[in-house]
């Protein structure tokens, strides 16, 4: 059964771009994220946007709300790459978008959940059976809740599917409106320790929720020194974050409006990396792909390659 919820985000954006009089002799790259994310740390340290300048690159960054938004942009061509979690460039290629897969960081898997309230009596996957399971839909929060009933022996008609924005998923699990939500930090962080929540099982062994960078076949065929110079110095602030961990927790509590012992039980339970993308995570995207499709949430079967073009 599936329940569907009021309060989806909109697609919109904002938009920051590098104010430095030369501009009109650099060469611009757009590049869309979300609040909290790998581009966001960059952005908001700011050493990507100079060492880009260096090598003649102005970056323009813009906020989206969610994955589908930023496939959509990629698509129309409003942006050059995507800041995308594992799960929507999948439902992207399935429907005939073309992606090149540049970059990719470590595994989320600790902090992605599913959640249920300190006072519930579900003690295992198998005791969702007839419950409100919030998720949002082609997210990883869809991967890993179909990973969890395939690996209880489980279907998915089993359980009553709630499809939600997270941000609304937060407050119907408060109000316990639903018996289980499946989501990630800072949300599972902010579920332990503001909402009264404990985590029933952690992605471990059924979702890594890899950070990925993409952009389109064309551009990539054209800019491949933008990508590499991306992934490099994406890889030098994962790093900063990865050995700054008070100021990345000062940083994100702010721009994420919360406070800091939820910040820093998000932080302190995930590595910071990004890297070129390896055949091992390709493989790890094939997985979803066929996953997906055996569930009937795409209706062709794809081969995830590095390029789809």
């Amino acid at each position: 059964m599936l329940v569907l919820w009021a309060g989806v985000a909109g697609y919109g954006y904002t938009q920051t771009r590098t104010d430095t009089s030369t501009s009109s002799q650099l060469t611009t790259v757009m590049i869309g994220y979300q609040k909290g994310d790998p581009v966001d740390i960059a952005k908001q340290r700011g050493e990507l946007v100079q060492k880009m300048k260096k090598k003649g690159y102005q970056v323009v960054y813009k906020q989206f709300q969610d994955g589908s938004a930023l496939m959509q942009a990629l698509k129309a061509g409003s942006i050059d790459y995507a800041r995308l979690g594992d799960s929507p460039p999948v439902s992207a290629i399935a429907a005939g978008t073309k992606l090149t897969f540049v970059a990719a960081g470590s595994s989320k898997a600790q902090g992605s959940a599913i959640v249920i309230k300190q006072s519930s009596s579900i003690s295992s996957i198998k005791d969702l059976k007839g419950k409100k399971v919030a998720y949002t839909k082609g997210t990883a929060s869809e991967y890993m809740l179909l990973s969890a009933l395939k690996k209880a022996g489980m279907a998915k008609s089993d359980i009553t599917w709630v499809n939600m924005q997270q941000s609304a998923a937060s407050v119907a699990f408060a109000k316990g409106k639903v018996d289980a939500w499946v989501t990630w930090d800072p949300y599972t962080a902010q579920a332990q320790l503001t909402e009264n929540g404990k985590i029933l099982v952690t992605g471990e062994g059924l979702s890594k929720n890899r950070d990925y960078l993409v952009t389109t076949p064309s551009y990539q065929k054209k800019n491949s020194q933008v990508s590499t110079l991306l992934t490099k110095y994406l890889g030098e602030d994962m790093q900063w974050a990865d050995t700054h961990h008070q100021q990345l927790i000062t940083m994100l509590s702010k721009s994420l409006k919360l406070s800091k012992s939820v910040v820093k039980k998000m932080v302190e339970r995930r590595s910071y990396t990004m890297s070129a993308v390896t055949t091992s995570e390709i493989k790890e995207e094939q997985k979803i792909a066929d996953l997906f499709y055996q569930e009937g949430l795409i209706k062709h079967h794809v081969t995830i390659k590095k390029s789809n073009d």
